[in-house]
Order: C-alpha cells, then sequence, then structure tokens
C-alpha cells in the first residue's frame, strides 16, 4: 500500500481509474494507441500482469519486471515519458543515502521509487531520480533525490 502511495505522491498527474483485465492484448479495449502498446511490448518484452489505464494526459502500463512492480508512462500523443520502478532502499547512491543519514536524524526509510525521465521529450528532467519515503515517529515525508546526489524535500504525505 505504501509504495502504491509513493508512486501516486510521484506521478500523481498519471494516475488513472481506469483498468484494462491484466493482459497486454487488454489495451486496445481501453482505448491505449495501438504505437504505445507496439513500443510497450518491444521496450518491455518480459512484462508480466500488466494493467493499462488511461487518463486526460496519459497512457499508463502497470507490470512486473524481473520481480520489480514497475509503471511506464506515455504521453497521448505515444512518447515514453518516464519509467518508475520498485527498488530496494540498497539502490539508493552510497551519498545520497549518507546525507539522509545526516539530514534526517530519527527517520527510517519506508521505501524508494526510482524514476527514469525522457529528457529528449523533457530536458529539464532529472534523467534518474529517487523518492524516498521517510518516516518518524510523527510523520511521513517524501525526500527527492536529485542529479548531483544531493536530497530535497518533495512533500509532507499525509
Amino acid at each position: 500500500m505504501k509504495k502504491l502511495f509513493i508512486t501516486t505522491a510521484i506521478a500523481a498527474m498519471f494516475s488513472a481509474s481506469v483498468f484494462a483485465d491484466g493482459t497486454k492484448t487488454a489495451a486496445t479495449k481501453i482505448n491505449v494507441s495501438y504505437s504505445v502498446v507496439h513500443e510497450f511490448n518491444a521496450s518491455f518484452a518480459d512484462a508480466k500482469n500488466v494493467t493499462w489505464s488511461v487518463n486526460h494526459d496519459f497512457q499508463k502500463a502497470s507490470f512486473i519486471l524481473n520481480g520489480v512492480k514497475t509503471t511506464a508512462f506515455y504521453n497521448l500523443q505515444g512518447e515514453f515519458v518516464a519509467v518508475t520502478m520498485n527498488v530496494d532502499a540498497k539502490a539508493v547512491p552510497a551519498k545520497a543515502s549518507a546525507e539522509i543519514d545526516d539530514k534526517y536524524k530519527g527517520y527510517s526509510v519506508e521505501g524508494v521509487i526510482v524514476v527514469q525521465n525522457n529528457t529528449d521529450l523533457n530536458p529539464q528532467a532529472d534523467e534518474i531520480a529517487y523518492f524516498v519515503e521517510l518516516k518518524s515517529d510523527s510523520k511521513e515525508i517524501l525526500v527527492k533525490i536529485n542529479s548531483d546526489l544531493h536530497t530535497e524535500f518533495y512533500k509532507e504525505v499525509q
């Protein structure tokens, strides 16, 4: 549930409420474009348990890839936007992990999402960004690790 919340917090605008039946071929039933399904199948050929959703901004595939919960986002023009993956806290770069330990004493890591952005489509975005959910006795926050491997407060988790 926490990881679902983190993904939602990171990509709230990507969220949608219409789901297919979990197969790759079901995508066309909810108006996922043929080009997106084709590109997805080529890029993520080993994807399992694929669920598609569409909203007014994005076409989203949620799936398992090599045992990792993964989500791929495409815009309505069929262009790949980003992919998110739930990862272990050990995947956080050492420099950023040390900074988290120093800046956020009393917090423990509850979950980590790595986002790989298509910087050709969005040059201002970090190519890779980590979002770390931290929890203390009284508070939960989301911290972003930027391209310099420094942390920045992203948002408080409600």
